[in-house]
């Protein structure tokens, strides 16, 4: 696979060399690892000395009576790497504002917010033609806010016979006019959704091996899991205080976002979207191997680089099924997941365990033995 410099100093650092996981947290926390940052990934989509002024602008034009002085700090803190936007209509205003195009804002809102595009959501739709057109953010505000649709149906599981996101998609790409832009979005009404279908689909997989765990071979089986079971048996990695008062850069990283019981119940009742580190982290648990099916990487004769190459495809291929950014080597939770990949002798989910253990060594607790059923 082709990787940039840096991404592929941090992949050697897990494929030369026996790294134990007290050596993965020490290179974690020692700042050896070079994040990728937010001002580092707007620069390589926009690479011109006008960047700061070009931020600036589009900002100050789709928000006329903000104060000028307060969105230049705004734009100095995001390229001085102090904080980074994380609302989606900021982002696509950035990206109308720096004429990015479709592609750009896709990677754009991918880096900040772990989802790309949605093409199951009219306004995302509706801005990423406008930026296929080389329009302007205004134009392509207006054209949504008139559109007037009703409040369409509810999310829920992916219907079987309606289409999925990336058919969507392909019949979007064949849009050309905005009279034919608005035929698209009535005709489709129906089909939109605030959540994403696909990435719901992988949840509920996962989380079902977790709550009817398969028996182990010739064993009894296992009985059913509650939601708060599945979170303190499999979940339950991160110490639970809220403060974040002393932590690292990458402490603070690895703990934004984890998911609690609640969370999982709300993404069940779906009023509430999967995340891209939740989706990650059912995988390692689950380790991909449901109903008990062969994995050939369970072989003897798999290399440990073999082992982790496979799953780093297979997981990418789910990630751009959802709608999601492939895996980062200098991403601090997707080189922490790339570390449990390679698990040879012990469950990836136990891997996981220790660099977090080690990680977070002053609130950490030994998790709990998990059950037989599920490695």
């Amino acid at each position: 696979m082709e990787l940039t410099i840096g991404s592929g100093q941090a992949y050697d650092k897990l494929c030369l060399g026996k790294m134990t996981p007290r050596m993965a947290a020490e290179y974690l926390n020692s700042g050896e690892l070079r994040l990728r940052s937010f001002a580092e990934t707007l620069s390589a989509l926009y690479p011109h000395p006008d960047l700061r002024a070009r931020l600036a602008s589009a900002l100050l034009a789709a928000e006329p009576d903000a104060n000028p002085g307060s969105v230049d700090r705004r734009v100095r803190n995001w390229l001085g790497g102090r904080s980074c936007p994380q609302g989606r209509e900021e982002l696509f205003c950035i990206a109308f504002g720096l004429g990015l195009g479709e592609a750009g804002a896709d990677r754009l809102l991918g880096f900040c917010t772990g989802y790309g595009i949605h093409y199951r959501e009219c306004r995302d739709l509706v801005y990423a033609w406008f930026l296929r057109a080389g329009r302007s953010y205004a134009e392509a505000r207006a054209f949504y806010e008139a559109l007037l649709l009703p409040p369409g149906p509810p999310d829920g599981p992916e219907r079987q016979d309606g289409p999925m996101t990336r058919e969507l998609q392909t019949g979007f790409a064949r849009v050309q006019t905005e009279q034919e832009l608005r035929g698209y979005c009535i005709a489709h009404q129906a089909d939109f959704g605030a959540m994403h279908a696909r990435a719901y689909v992988y949840f509920q997989k996962y989380l079902d091996q977790l709550i009817h765990p398969a028996p182990a071979w010739g064993g009894a089986g296992e009985p059913d899991y509650s939601v708060e079971s599945v979170m303190r048996l499999y979940l339950s990695l991160i110490p639970s205080s809220r403060s974040r008062q002393g932590y690292s850069v990458t402490q603070k990283l690895i703990k934004r976002d984890w998911p609690n019981a609640t969370t999982l119940k709300n993404i069940r009742l779906r009023k509430e979207d999967v995340s891209r580190k939740l989706l990650l982290l059912l995988y390692v648990v689950t380790e991909n191997v449901l109903d008990g099916e062969y994995n050939e990487l369970d072989e003897e004769y798999i290399t440990p680089r073999q082992r982790l190459e496979d799953h780093w495809w297979t997981l990418d291929a789910i990630l751009a099924d959802c709608g999601m950014p492939p895996l980062d080597p200098r991403n601090a939770s997707d080189w922490l997941v790339l570390y449990a990949l390679m698990a040879e002798d012990e469950p990836m989910s136990g891997r996981m365990e220790q660099v977090i253990g080690y990680l977070f060594a002053d609130g950490a607790q030994p998790p709990p033995e998990p059950p037989a059923g599920v490695r």
